[in-house]
């Protein structure tokens, strides 16, 4: 069955689905249980199931292989001529090309919250202005740099250049990376960039909780009025003494304040808390204290709490701290979203090895 959607074309045919993008590239290939997905950088993921999900990222010339096969089964079942054009104008060598991407992404794009997988990434810095969390290694990469208007502008211009008509499968902007909304009075000409570019688009960005509180509540209303929609706040834990393990400045109470002050402004929230983080040693009480915090963030219906389990990176300082992990990190958050879901507040799993821009 072939499926012409305004945003994409897809080819459902039994046991296999594929999806193309309205600039003719796949980005989503299902093959009796094996799910391969295509990033824009033109690196192909595959996910299956073994017992466990699994995951893992194909070499070039099995992503090359998979290309082939993808373009292969267009040629033969895609009719509408259009549509045809489009993908069959593609080769298994341009899909894997990573050129188009590294124009538009000086600095690959490294996270995304799960609700933000579709949006339009914009980079209005590149880096974190912490960038010393003891357990992460989004940024290490690179420094922290923010963009001129100038020069965002021409990032922007890249990025629909990269995008093309892909752009109508997006939705939303994220202004990134680690804390673009940390950049006071020179965020406001980008996001006017912004807004003039993706009109009526919802703007998204991670905030980290010490920024956050040296704004007042009129800065985060003149964001709204810039577009500004939704903000994601890694607090990690309600457990002090955990927090200060993780390298991460302030106190898990003062997230009381902030949050006020964002729903204040209009703003809805995403609150990342990390399910395992300290391990044997600190799992009841970061359990039992992030739990009782969430309770008293004034948090609506529009609101999500985003359980991550946590994932140790070698070679970090939260590493060669040697912490017991939890053996059962999964039975965990099961129960953390239990008992979340008791307190009426939405929760949701935001598993970073799900990552794919």
């Amino acid at each position: 069955m072939e499926l012409l959607r305004p945003e994409a074309t897809v080819l459902s045919l039994g046991n296999r689905v594929l999806s193309f993008d309205r600039e003719g590239r796949s980005y989503h290939y299902f093959r009796q249980g094996l799910t391969y997905k295509r990033a824009l950088d033109g690196t192909l993921h595959l996910r299956y199931r073994e017992g466990e999900r699994r995951r893992r990222r194909l070499v070039e010339a099995e992503a090359l292989e998979v290309y082939r096969e993808i373009l292969d089964i267009a040629e033969a079942h895609l009719k509408d001529s259009g549509r045809r054009e489009e993908v069959l104008r593609w080769t298994p060598e341009a899909l894997s090309d990573p050129t188009p991407y590294r124009r538009a992404y000086t600095w690959p794009v490294s996270i995304l919250p799960p609700d933000a997988y579709l949006s339009v990434v914009l980079q209005a810095t590149t880096g974190c202005t912490w960038n010393r969390c003891a357990f992460c290694s989004f940024y290490q990469d690179r420094p922290f740099q923010k963009r001129s208007p100038g020069a965002f502008r021409e990032h922007v211009e890249r990025v629909l250049e990269l995008l093309g008509r892909g752009r109508l499968l997006r939705r939303g902007v994220f202004l990134g990376d680690g804390n673009a909304l940390a950049l006071g009075e020179p965020l406001l000409p980008l996001l006017e960039e912004v807004r003039q570019t993706f009109p009526g688009e919802p703007i998204l960005g991670f905030l980290d909780l010490f920024t956050g509180l040296k704004k007042e509540v009129s800065w985060w209303l003149r964001l709204w009025e810039l577009g500004l929609r939704r903000v994601y706040i890694g607090l990690e834990t309600g457990h002090a003494p955990l927090l200060a393990l993780l390298n991460k400045p302030g106190h898990p109470r003062e997230a009381l304040s902030l949050v006020r002050s964002l729903k204040e402004a209009g703003l809805s929230l995403g609150v990342i808390l990390m399910v395992g983080a300290g391990g044997v040693a600190y799992a009841e009480a970061h359990r039992r204290e992030s739990l009782a915090l969430m309770a008293e963030l004034p948090l609506g219906k529009e609101d999500v709490i985003y359980l991550s389990p946590f994932q140790v990176e070698p070679r970090t300082p939260y590493a060669a701290l040697g912490l017991e992990p939890l053996s059962q990190v999964e039975e965990e958050l099961a129960a953390w979203a239990s008992a979340l879901r008791r307190m009426r507040l939405r929760v949701a799993r935001y598993d970073i090895r799900e990552f794919l821009y």
